[in-house]
């Protein structure tokens, strides 16, 4: 069977030091479009290493995201890249992110469920350094032929939305080149790039990333909602709901309520096709 479901759960946590230093987070900012307009105050926040803090969202990105490639080659699982998708992301935030830093990454396969026709490989990374916890993620990973094993089912239930019209609706703009751009972090699936490579997998083009559309939405959140402050931020989960292409723009409708902010992402151009749903940020 190429996943053991319980041979996964059961292995020992594989821990890899990670590092990174301002000009990784410079770089991330910049793949999720920050520095537009490039002297504007709040955004040299995200650009200039004199006033720089750090988007939460960049634990994603951090160590080049090797924790993710980690979880796929662990005991139990052995499965075709070509089939994986990535279904949806969290990140718990212990204490905000230092600019420079040096920290231990322990992975894990967290839980395996059995969604019958695919298989959904919950992968959680718990980063500390010498100060203590940092952020915990969470990926999950959708693979496809994979389920079928007679495992769990796991979670299914999807957000409702408010019973209101949004409070905050907001468009961002994504760059033609913002996928080039964005891939310099860590992820180098052709499929962001390679135009050939893209039909392939039934694209007429490049997509995006779904974790730049995940950290372009926190961005927006951030800035306009929790007045910049990076540090406010207690969690943030998404699930990917469908592509986006490098050119197009996101269209962000948010649902604020004490403590958190709900959002829906969608793509302008396509008459509202879903991006991101069941998106959720937590604040105090």
């Amino acid at each position: 069977m190429p996943i053991d479901a319980a041979e996964a759960v059961a292995a020992e946590p594989r821990s890899s030091e990670i590092t990174w230093g301002h000009k990784d987070v410079q770089l991330y900012h910049l793949g999720v479009g920050a520095g537009l307009p490039a002297t504007d105050a709040d955004e040299l926040r995200y650009t200039l290493e004199s006033r720089l803090h750090v988007l939460p969202s960049f634990a994603t990105v951090a160590g080049a995201g090797t924790a993710l490639a980690g979880g796929l080659t662990a005991p139990g699982i052995e499965v075709d890249l070509a089939a994986v998708l990535h279904g949806g992301q969290t990140v718990v935030l212990h204490r905000p992110i230092p600019v420079e830093g040096t920290a231990v990454s322990a992975s894990r396969v967290q839980a395996v469920y059995d969604k019958g026709k695919a298989a959904v490989i919950v992968l959680r990374s718990e980063v500390s350094d010498a100060e203590g916890p940092l952020w915990t993620s969470d990926s999950q990973i959708f693979v496809r032929g994979e389920g079928g094993f007679g495992g769990e089912r796991g979670p299914s239930a999807r957000l409702e939305l408010p019973d209101r019209a949004p409070d905050r609706t907001e468009e961002r703009p994504i760059r033609p080149d913002q996928a080039l751009l964005y891939r310099l972090s860590g992820d180098w699936n052709p499929l962001h790039a390679d135009p050939e490579f893209a039909k392939l997998a039934g694209f007429d083009r490049p997509i995006l990333h779904g974790l730049c559309s995940y950290g372009m939405t926190l961005k927006a959140v951030v800035d306009t909602v929790l007045g910049g402050d990076v540090a406010r931020v207690d969690s943030y989960t998404t699930r990917f709901a469908g592509v986006v292409f490098p050119g197009e723009t996101l269209r962000l409708r948010m649902w604020e309520s004490p403590g958190r902010v709900q959002v829906v992402v969608s793509a302008v151009e396509r008459d509202d096709a879903p991006v991101l749903a069941d998106t959720v940020v937590t604040h105090h």
